[in-house]
This record gives structure tokens, sequence and C-alpha cells, in this order.
């Protein structure tokens, strides 16, 4: 990949995010912010196509994971906790992608928007009026359960995206660091010696995206057994 011939500081402008992985980021935090409008104004049947959309994002998510661009694969920023540990510690970082402190927030996050989703399939409102496309394959109070803890869940994740924002915030003016505009523009200015991204494949994004939709398609229909 031709890198930027702007460069000062012994740095270069780099691509460091690909356009899937950019537009990811940004249709699920409208759709969390779109899920919480829709719950708090009581427009439920919305709120549970909101939900369908995040499970379509998350699933795409999982897959680009392992066969998207070099920053989007687990495999190049999940790491064990002594490279948490001499991050922290203030040791150097200047490769691309996430952090490995980032790493964890971005696991943290994806875990937790899966359980949240998992709970709207199954749960069922107070007046059983609006529930999940699954919450037929579970008893009603099974579906209760979820419905109590669906709240308290988005709590923590509400705690998570604020401790993002600080963390966002942390690096413009403490370190001079913008990380919202490379998940706008994609690219960002790093050290010159630093390996590029690699991008995926378009076709492969295009197929990651239709097994998606497809498993979304088959749990709004409630999931019905294969071969009915």
């Amino acid at each position: 990949m031709r890198r930027s011939t702007e460069s000062y500081s012994g740095r270069v402008s780099l691509r460091v995010w690909d356009l899937p992985i950019r537009l990811f980021h940004w249709l699920l935090a409208g759709l969390i912010a779109f899920s919480w409008w829709t719950a708090e104004y009581d427009h439920l049947d919305w709120h549970i196509w909101s939900g369908c959309a995040i499970l379509t994002l998350l699933i795409f998510r999982l897959l680009w994971g392992f066969v998207g661009s070099s920053t989007a694969r687990f495999r190049s920023f999940i790491r064990g906790p002594k490279s948490v540990v001499r991050y922290l510690r203030g040791s150097r970082w200047d490769n691309i992608g996430h952090t490995p402190l980032g790493a964890l927030s971005v696991i943290a996050l994806l875990l937790l928007l899966s359980v949240q989703v998992g709970l709207g399939l199954i749960a069922e409102d107070e007046d059983g009026i609006y529930f999940g496309p699954l919450a037929h394959l579970v008893s009603t109070d099974t579906s209760d359960t979820a419905r109590e803890i669906h709240s308290p869940n988005f709590d923590l994740i509400l705690a998570l995206i604020g401790l993002h924002i600080g963390a966002i915030l942390y690096y413009r003016f403490a370190r001079g660091k913008r990380l919202t505009l490379p998940m706008i523009t994609g690219r960002a200015r790093v050290g010159a010696q630093v390996p590029p991204m690699q991008p995926g494949k378009w076709w492969a994004a295009v197929l990651c995206l239709a097994i998606a939709l497809g498993i979304t398609r088959w749990v709004i229909a409630g999931a019905p057994p294969f071969g009915s």
C-alpha cells in the first residue's frame, strides 16, 4: 500500500481503519442512542427492530474480526495481561489499531452488547404486548428475568461508553492524539516505520454482511427449526 508523501517529525499519514469498521462504529453508536430513545419513550416496536439491527452489526463484526483488514482482526489487538500491564506502566505504543487497553474496552463492549441483544431477544414487556422474536423459546419466568436484567446491563454499557469518551478526551488533550478523526477519515499520523494496514477483501465484507443479515432474518422469524 502506498504511503502518503506528507510527513513531519518522522511521522506519515497512513490508513488505519477500513470502511466496514468505520461504518460499524458509527452505525452502532447511532443505534445504541436510538435504542435508548425508543425504550425511554415507550416505542417498543421500534426498540425491537433497533435491537435486531444491532444484532446484525455484531454478527458482521464477529465475522469481520476473522477475515477483515489487519486492524479489524481480533488476533491483531487481543493481547495478554502482560501487554496491558506494560502499556499501563508507560511502555511506548506507536502501532496502528487498538492499544492493549483499548482492546479490552472493545471486547468488553462487544460482549455486553451481545448479552444485551440476547436478553432483548427473549424478553417480554410487563403488559405482554411486546416480546422479543425468541421469547417463545423460553418460559415466562425466563422472559421476566431477561427483562429485569436488560436495564441494569444497559447501565454497564453506558458506563463503558462514558469511559470510552473519557479516554478520547484524555488522549486528545493530555497526549495530543486524535482518535475520533481517524475513525471518520480512516487515516492517522503514525511513526514512519509502522507497518501500514492490510485491507480486507471487499467481497469478504459483502459475504459477512449477507451472512449477518441472513442470521438476523432467521432470528426475526422466530428461529424456526431447519426444514420447517
